[in-house]
């Protein structure tokens, strides 16, 4: 637990104080306040004292400290109320929201600030870009505001012109998903006149003293505020941060999103008030007259305007007749200074306007769906304008404070009368505490047909000529019984401070204020001419286009009468009040030490009304006779049940007010609690915070707990799922098992009747699971039919037969021909058909050679080609018995001119059609020969026919494998133990092919056809 203050600076919670008067109250607020504690609490409720001086606690260590916390655990703080509301919003999916009330210059934009700076801070830990895009933009949107809607008072260096409410979006998991911001009665009216010592908007200043000289002379201004009617009076308290600001609102403009076009129409439209503000006119008696048409020239091209259409929107009304007709009315010198005072006062107030809705349009939350993205919940910061008394109090001022009127109601309404009112709804006993009422002077304000905006509209909406004056009189006589009302008239005894037919005060509940009626009227018509929106719409610049969209009207068109400004402001402020009333609220309480801005002086007396008027001490008085923690028994059980024996988890009690007192018994806080009909009160925050201490140590267990059953759960609905899977799997696979076979058994039915066996029958494609017993069926089938059609070879041919197979198997198809398509002759020296000359003679010596070498048969004999040991071609004649390969001479009436053994370990052949073949042996002197055909044909390739004997005979008579190689390139081999390389090519004009001899070996060369 942090650390907590020591008592040398006082009480941090004004519930605390021994006594409640208002000596102690002051005492203790003036001691926290010059030993630099600036927050103290009134239970939930911080009271924040502006200490005129930055503080040093604000840090990234601060928030840290508060995140997460309860409101007791750290000092108090911004942060804690900050945390508690997100917290209530995150815990219990409620809306929330932080109102922050005060006088003007008692610092509450600078809390609204920092409590923003702090929600940013605590939520998106994982750094997800799109939310950390919506942080930044909802950061930078103060940044703009300030500059647009804040000038400096004479109370105020940066008081807010304005009322602002953001509603901040979140997401299931607490992130922020999006925004909106509401604004309420922007002060357009010092546009074009201030208070001695003040400044018009920060905008203008910024624009003048920070824009580049580039950007001013575009602009057509100069860098000296003096220079411009509407600026001159803040021209000598011209602040040395407005450089450093523009920059600051420069990049803002970026980060949210505004394109370069929309933000040079902004600085073109505060450049056009400024040159606006500038003009002058003369009369003649007859007409006005603008002296100076340069600048009207300027102000048409910064608004994209013509600049006769300005001059007339300027000068003169168009106004239609009853019967149609459209004529010019002109101005007089003071109508024309009025109209171009209400025409910069409706500029500046719709570019306002039109930066918020800029902005809303790009942090709302879009494509929110709560079915997808969970329960949408909203955090609301409430910065609006405090109660103000000025020395010349207007319709601004009345209407500032009628909103401050509707907040102090609020505040009454959930703090000290709802409060009362729950304990007596549920029977807790308790000591009635009074408090003020404003409800009172609210209904003086607003009430229908009798209150004070309801007489100024009826001012407004008489036919004729009607004074402020007479409506004075009016409120005079309709209010003269009110307790909270006077004037001149109405009490003489006030003559020497209400001027008459003046003043008229109002007794506020933050004091009495002294209204001026003078120009009350004409700013709750806030009449504008309708040739000023027609010229806007007019522009060819489409950002003044959109900010006019009631320009489009003709003037002949009849429209319905505007509500008045106090009513449109009236019914703002009541949706407002209506918005926050369905919230959960915590309370920021802003007071201003000094009028001096002096971060040392506090002034008693000063403060003192402020802790009367906002009702700090009924609030300590509420707080201490009261409870800080309410809750349904319901909710209660729900949440702390598994913090008791008894009630976990689930109770058999008669009633959850009995479970509910059962946990309360078990930890020992009967003396801090109170029973009401339907809810438990608890006194004090730590028998509260205890409870939560206990919930969340259980929480991990128990979740551990549902983890482990709801696994377990999972996994058996996992596992009776799979069981059924693989149950229907393996059903499903004997089904597919059982079709292949009924599908394989009715395409082969009847195979054997057919012509091919079966051979042209389309296998089915098997399931995986019989993708190898498919393979094997296959090759079954296969065998079987070739079983049938090796039965009805005749067997005479099966040696033949046996020889191609062995052909075919040794080839793998690597040579192109091989002649399998023709009958084998084997021995074609003794055919006749094919050595008809020669066929006698080597019959008579083949006969020799059997008896003399007892070979039982001939493999292969034929004509060749061969290199002789002297590596010279030359012609002989090649056979091939079952035990001796002879090399004849065929010119020598094939006389035997060599003899080898039939020991090859191999064979030789090319890839092509040439008849080349080595035939190697085990002493590594290969032979080398090119078959040569005879008559039978020309074209006959006997490479094969050689192989497959070879091979043959040797599987099958040797039982032994003689290899085969089929050479795509050069062929190798040894010649009398030498490696040679033989390769093959194509000669133009070879009649026959012939060897010759280079380098490395032999080349065979061939005929071109």
């Amino acid at each position: 637990m942090a650390e907590l203050e020591g008592l040398e600076f006082g009480k941090s919670d004004f519930v605390l104080l021994d006594e409640v008067t208002m000596e102690q109250f002051m005492e203790n607020l003036k001691l926290r306040f010059e030993k630099g504690r600036i927050y103290t609490y009134i239970g939930e409720v911080v009271v924040s004292v502006n200490p005129y001086r930055r503080m040093e606690i604000y840090g990234k260590d601060t928030i840290d400290a508060y995140r997460g916390r309860e409101l007791y655990e750290n000092p108090p703080h911004l942060y804690a109320v900050s945390d508690a509301a997100y917290k209530a919003m995150k815990r219990r999916a409620k809306d929330t929201c932080i109102v922050i009330s005060g006088e003007s210059g008692a610092g509450k934009t600078e809390a609204s600030k920092y409590i923003m700076q702090y929600i940013a801070a605590i939520t998106n830990p994982s750094q997800r870009a799109e939310v950390e895009s919506v942080k930044n933009v909802l950061l930078k949107s103060n940044c703009v505001l300030e500059a647009f809607g804040n000038a400096k008072t004479n109370r105020n260096d940066n008081s807010s012109r304005f009322g602002k409410y953001m509603d901040i979006n979140f997401n299931f998991n607490g992130e922020p998903t999006g925004g909106h911001i509401n604004n309420y009665l922007l002060e357009k009216s010092r546009v074009v006149q201030q208070q001695n010592g003040e400044r018009n908007f920060h905008s203008f200043y910024q624009l003048l003293r920070g824009g580049s000289d580039e950007l001013l002379q575009s602009l057509h201004l100069q860098n000296d505020p003096a220079a411009f009617i509407y600026t001159k009076e803040g021209a000598a308290t011209t602040s040395n941060n407005d450089r450093a600001s523009h920059k600051a609102v420069m990049s803002a403009l970026e980060v949210i999103g505004f394109s370069a076009e929309e933000i040079n129409s902004i600085y073109q439209i505060l450049a056009s008030i400024l040159l606006l503000g500038n003009l002058q006119f003369e009369s003649d008696g007859e007409s006005v007259q603008i002296l100076g048409l340069e600048a009207v020239g300027h102000v048409s091209e910064l608004t994209a305007t013509e600049a006769d259409s300005v001059r007339k929107s300027l000068l003169f009304r168009t106004v239609a007749t009853g019967g149609g007709e459209v004529i010019e009315k002109g101005h007089t010198e003071q109508d024309t200074c009025c109209g171009r005072d209400a025409f910069v006062k409706a500029l500046y107030e719709r570019l306002f306007g039109w930066i918020v809705s800029r902005i809303n349009s790009v942090i709302e939350v879009k494509d929110y769906d709560p079915v997808l993205h969970g329960k949408n919940t909203v955090i609301g910061v409430l910065d609006i304008y405090g109660f103000e008394i000025f020395d010349n109090n207007s319709f601004e001022q009345f209407c500032i404070n009628y909103c401050n009127e509707k907040l102090q109601q609020l505040f009454i309404e959930l703090i000290l009368r709802q409060e009362q009112g729950e304990y007596q709804r549920e029977g807790i006993t308790w000591q009635h505490i009074d408090y003020f009422n404003n409800q009172i002077i609210v209904d003086l304000v607003e009430q229908p047909h009798k209150g004070i905006i309801s007489i100024l509209d009826e001012a407004c909406l008489t036919v004729g000529k009607v004074t402020d004056t007479v409506c004075l009189e009016s409120m005079d006589t309709k209010l003269a019984q009110h307790p909270h009302y006077t004037s001149r008239k109405v009490r003489t005894d006030h003559t020497k401070v209400l001027d008459f037919k003046k003043h008229f005060r109002i007794r506020h509940y933050a004091g009495d204020v002294t209204y001026s009626v003078e120009g009350f009227l004409e700013k709750n018509k806030d009449l504008l001419f309708q040739d000023f929106k027609r010229l806007m719409y007019n522009s060819a610049n489409p950002v003044l286009k959109e900010m006019w969209p009631d320009g489009q009207l003709s003037i002949t068109e009849v429209t319905k009468r505007p509500l008045t400004a106090a009513t449109l402001f009236k019914n703002s402020i009541v949706a407002l009040v209506d918005k926050l009333g369905c919230k959960e609220p915590y309370y920021v309480r802003c007071i201003k030490p000094n009028e001096m801005k002096s971060p040392v002086l506090f002034d008693d007396a000063r403060c003192q009304h402020q802790v009367a008027y906002l009702g700090l001490m009924e609030n300590v008085m509420v707080r201490r006779a009261g409870f800080a923690y309410r809750q349904h028994y319901a909710r209660v059980l729900q949440r702390y049940k598994m913090t008791c024996e008894y009630t976990w988890p689930n109770h058999l009690m008669d009633s959850d007010r009995e479970a509910v007192e059962a946990i309360v018994t078990q930890h020992g806080f009967q003396d801090d609690v109170a029973y009401g009909l339907t809810k438990l009160f608890v006194r004090t925050p730590r028998s509260l915070f205890t409870l939560e201490q206990e919930r969340a140590a259980l929480i991990p267990i128990l979740v551990l707990f549902l983890q482990k059953i709801w696994r377990g759960a999972l996994a058996r609905t996992r596992c009776r799922r799979m069981k059924a899977i693989y149950a229907i799997m393996s059903c499903y696979k004997r089904y597919k098992v059982k079709a292949h076979f009924w599908e394989v058994e009715r395409r082969f039915a009847n195979v054997r009747t057919t012509a091919d066996y079966g051979k042209s029958v389309e296998w089915p494609t098997p399931p995986a699971a019989l993708s190898q017993f498919h393979n094997n069926t296959v090759m079954l089938h296969r065998r079987w039919w070739a079983r049938q059609i090796v039965k009805n070879i005749p067997p005479s041919d099966m040696l033949e037969v046996r020889a191609k197979v062995a052909a075919l198997t040794a080839l793998s198809g690597e040579r192109k021909d091989w002649g399998v398509g023709r009958a084998w002759q084997w021995d074609y020296l003794a055919d006749a058909r094919d050595s008809p000359q020669t066929s006698s003679g080597f019959a008579r010596v083949s006969k020799e050679l059997r008896n003399k070498d007892d070979h039982s048969r001939v493999l292969f004999s034929g004509f060749c080609r061969k290199v002789n040991r002297f590596n010279k071609s030359t012609d002989r004649s090649l056979l091939i018995t079952d035990k001796y390969v002879y090399k004849l001479e065929p010119k020598k009436q094939f006389k035997v001119l060599k003899r080898l053994p039939l020991d090859l370990t191999g064979l030789s052949v090319t890839d092509g059609v040439d008849q080349m073949v080595a035939l190697h042996t085990s002493s590594q002197d290969d032979v080398l020969l090119c078959l040569q055909r005879g008559d039978l044909g020309a074209n006959q390739d006997r490479v094969g026919e050689l192989v497959g004997t070879l091979v043959d005979h040797f599987t099958r008579i040797r039982r032994v494998q003689l290899p085969v190689k089929v050479c795509p390139s050069a062929l190798q081999l040894h010649m009398r133990g030498k490696p040679k390389s033989v390769t093959v090519e194509t000669k133009p004009g070879q009649t026959s092919a012939d060897f010759k001899k280079r380098p490395d070996g032999f080349v065979l060369l061939v005929p071109a056809n």
